[in-house]
């Protein structure tokens, strides 16, 4: 792969045979997890609102992610990479959408696109401390899209009781099969403009509302929160 370059057509190939073999392995064992969800209230009210959420999570969390809020026509931001091709062939297999771009290449564009599925009627989804970390460190790509939109970030965190962890930047989790999951939704974070204070003043409050909401999955695992625990499907 050509460092920073377009994909080859050999690389785009295995891309996508990756993403026709791993889909249909995602799939089963997302279809073992159960759920316990606390604030998803908060996603359905901004859609009752007429505004769109601004879904913003952790890189180390996707395959939940990918599994509790499928086929909702959200569009999630993927980079131009190798692996982003084949991340994204496999978040469309799951009813995403995807905007091809990163904070180090393609982002503006990637944002232009965003801005205009956001009109459109669809969702927005960011790994904001993506592509390549630091790990939960937030970016300021959501925080500028909201600010520019007055759409509102939506953060949330998910964990699972038994898991594997990836040997990655950004410890990818894992469920394993059985695995109780927990999703902590935060409350809407409107960004009122794009100033530069105001985009770093809401990227920090971001980081910190994950913080509290990892703490609040945390807590959904704990055995007084299993009354919650339903089957998603």
């Amino acid at each position: 792969m050509s460092a920073g370059g377009p994909l080859s057509s050999s690389e785009r190939f295995k891309a996508r045979a990756i993403a026709v073999l791993v889909s249909p392995i995602v799939a089963s064992l997302c279809h073992t997890v159960s759920w316990t969800a606390e604030g998803t209230e908060n996603y359905d009210e901004i859609l009752r609102s007429g505004r769109q959420p601004i879904m913003t999570f952790w890189h180390g969390r996707i395959l939940g992610g990918l599994d509790y809020f499928r086929h909702r026509r959200i569009v999630v931001m993927t980079s131009q990479n190798f692996d982003g091709e084949w991340i994204a062939g496999i978040i469309e297999r799951f009813g995403y959408g995807t905007a091809r771009g990163s904070t180090s290449r393609g982002g503006a564009r990637a944002l232009v696109q965003l801005r205009r599925d956001l009109v459109a009627g669809r969702p927005a989804a960011f790994t904001i401390d993506g592509p390549r970390g630091p790990a939960r460190v937030a970016q300021p790509g959501a925080v500028f899209l909201a600010g520019a939109t007055g759409h509102p970030l939506v953060p949330f965190h998910i964990e699972a009781n038994r898991f594997w962890t990836a040997g990655r930047w950004d410890r990818t989790q894992v469920p394993k099969p059985f695995a109780r999951v927990s999703l902590a939704v935060g409350e809407p974070m409107f960004v009122p403009d794009t100033n530069d204070d105001t985009i770093e003043r809401s990227r920090v409050a971001l980081e910190q509302a994950l913080v509290e909401l990892e703490r609040r999955a945390f807590a959904l695992l704990a055995p007084d929160g299993s009354r919650m625990e339903k089957k998603l499907r």
